[in-house]
């Protein structure tokens, strides 16, 4: 592909996508017909520099319209965008759901994660191959989670056109649908070849072992409220805490969300009105919020039955922690990977300003807040929140050096406070409870519920809402732990394994450390002893090198370099295997100490507690 502007043309289909995003373009300069176009002026400056964040929108357009993103399309939307080809190319390839190659417009993505790889994924992938050909006009992708753990062995059937079912974000059309899983191949193969026809999912609430159970704070209302409907929403107490958000003023929230002693549920456990204050107290303006919904950990599938279980509640947190934060504008990072879940949220954001809860006045207090939803294209490294922010602006996902730090200088340049679905939905019983009742729950280090995704060779996978402080055992008995258990993986491929004898950890931030492991976002992933435990550690470190942005040397080397180590040790035994253990702790001593961000510094993690806590390769 030229990486100038070239002569290449889009075709109708594609001037229409990107023309239903961005608008009829102004002059020649930005794609217009000459005969009845202005030559004399271009947009430039800080005009053209304000609109790249739509890059990825555009793409996503594109993408969605045609299936794959040709040439002459990209050089269309560059063409109105001012941005570089070269650049715009860049960003293209950087994510897995995008192609600059011809494809058809039908998808077929089976995960081949490791819940599903336990499930039988290869074998899906193997009979739908064999029975979708070229002739079928369906491609078949293995790829990295889909976030449907609790049903693995799980696919998603993506189709481009603009007659398909289901409007997307940005002009394009596309019908996405998540084969009912575990998925069988004659049931994958139907569905790929008549999306149209795919059997509707399941409600979230099957997700949700517990529900419908209103005693639970965090999925209370998922299975008993429907999700479509803002005013059985406020029937079940929503709206409840933004209105004590009101009455307390933005200091009195933060200091409610401090007293709560409430951590951050993404893995890193960051004071949450510590970050908020932060940005609140920051001079430089605009402020703005960021949502990340782009959880893509293997195993993790929290945020999803959230936002598709019960959509408003996140909106009302993102509105209580704009209003603390003093941020006027939020987006809302959603995976890509989640058909339903944006299909949700745009139906609640939209309801929500239709009916004042966003806008210029919410509520009647004259505060302004509204949403913005952004799409992730198929990138883990986005759920970093500066490769977030580098995304949201049309760039490359790669994350940036810290310091400053984001509530000093985050997205768009601008103090910024990133918060992912669990941590904001937390705040709704922070205010409805008090912090006092809140901090209660847990323990003294680890306040309040916690949500755990778990998944592998249980009877009852799902998510699960337990205070911190429960052990492991008592969530695995929950779940229906099957006989034969040999290893449990915590906080996903970025965790550590745990044997079965160790299921008294308390799950807390505080116990998991203790215990030399990681609790991580909570992800639990069990594993029985008909799992291939070599092939398991080979699979995450398969899926760490594909997911480098490759922006730092210890990450891009390092993470070739220990899946090739692991090659070779699953061909050999014995002692022919010491010299390549000694290079994975040398390598992953490196990528730890050395690597940019969190990625590469938790790329050895679960080599090495396999290694170390269950003898993998003894």
């Amino acid at each position: 592909m030229d990486l100038r502007f070239g002569d290449s043309k889009p075709t109708d289909e594609e001037r229409a996508a990107v023309d239903a995003l961005l608008g009829p373009p102004e002059s020649s300069w930005e794609g217009a017909d000459r005969s009845d176009a202005d030559l004399r002026w271009a947009r430039g400056g800080r005009a053209a520099r304000d609109r790249r964040d739509l890059l990825l929108p555009g793409l996503h357009a594109l993408n969605d319209r045609v299936g794959w993103i040709s040439e002459g399309g990209l050089d269309y939307l560059c063409r109105r965008l001012t941005v570089p080809p070269s650049e715009a190319y860049g960003v293209a390839t950087f994510y897995s759901m995008f192609s600059v190659r011809p494809r058809p417009a039908t998808v077929l993505h089976v995960c081949t994660d490791l819940a599903c790889a336990a499930a039988g994924a290869p074998r899906l992938c193997e009979a739908a191959e064999a029975r979708l050909g070229p002739e079928s006009g369906v491609t078949v992708e293995r790829g990295p989670c889909l976030g449907l753990c609790e049903r693995a062995p799980a696919a998603l059937v993506v189709r481009a056109g603009e007659d398909a079912a289901g409007a997307t974000a940005g002009g394009g059309v596309t019908r996405a649908a998540a084969v009912s899983a575990p998925a069988a191949p004659d049931a994958v193969v139907r569905a790929a070849l008549a999306p149209e026809n795919a059997p509707e999912e399941p409600p979230a609430a099957l997700a949700v072992p517990q529900a419908p159970d209103p005693g639970l704070l965090l999925l209370g209302r998922v299975g008993t409220v429907d999700p479509a409907d803002l005013d059985d929403y406020r029937a079940h107490g929503g709206y409840t805490a933004l209105r004590r958000a009101f009455a307390l003023g933005p200091a009195g929230v933060i200091r409610e969300v401090t007293d709560s002693g409430l951590l951050g549920r993404g893995g890193a456990a960051f004071p949450t009105g510590r970050k908020w204050q932060a940005t609140a107290s920051q001079p430089d303006h605009p402020h703005y919020l960021v949502c990340n919904a782009d959880e893509s950990e293997p195993g993790t599938f929290k945020d999803r039955v959230l936002m598709e279980g019960d959509p408003y509640a996140l909106v009302e947190a993102m509105t209580i922690a704009a209003y603390a934060t003093g941020a006027r504008h939020g987006y809302l990072y959603l995976r890509g990977e989640y058909p339903r879940a944006l299909v949700r949220m745009e139906h609640a954001i939209a309801q929500a300003r239709a009916r004042g809860l966003l806008g210029d006045d919410v509520l009647g207090q004259g505060f302004s807040f509204d949403i913005e939803i952004r799409r992730g294209a198929g990138a883990y490294i986005c759920g970093e929140e500066t490769a977030l922010f580098n995304s949201i602006e049309g760039f490359r996902g790669e994350p940036r050096s810290k310091p400053p730090f984001p509530v000093e200088k985050g997205l768009f340049g601008k103090p910024t406070v990133a918060n992912n679905v669990e941590t904001l939905v937390n705040v709704l019983p922070v205010l409805t409870l008090g912090a006092q009742a809140y901090a209660a729950i847990g323990t003294g280090a680890s306040t309040g519920p916690k949500l755990f995704c778990v998944s592998g060779s249980v009877d009852r996978p799902g998510i699960y809402e337990l205070p911190f402080g429960a052990t492991l055992g008592e969530l695995l008995t929950l779940a229906g732990v099957r006989d034969g258990l040999r290893a449990v993986l915590l906080g996903g491929a970025a965790g550590g394994f745990v044997r079965p004898d160790e299921l008294d950890i308390p799950l807390t931030f505080e116990g998991t450390r203790e215990a030399g492991t990681t609790l991580g976002s909570g992800v639990v992933m069990a594993f029985d002893d008909t799992v291939p435990l070599p092939r398991l550690l080979l699979r995450i470190a398969e899926f760490f090198r594909d997911e480098s942005c490759g922006q730092c040397v210890p990450c891009r080397v390092g993470t070739v370099r220990q899946e090739e180590a692991l090659h070779r040790i699953a061909e050999r035994t014995g002692a022919d295997a010491a010299a390549d253990i000694t290079l994975l702790r040398e390598v992953g001593r490196a990528m730890r100490d050395a690597s940019i961000c969190g990625l590469g510094q938790t790329a050895w993690n679960a080599v090495e507690s396999a290694i170390d806590r269950l003898g993998a390769y003894e």
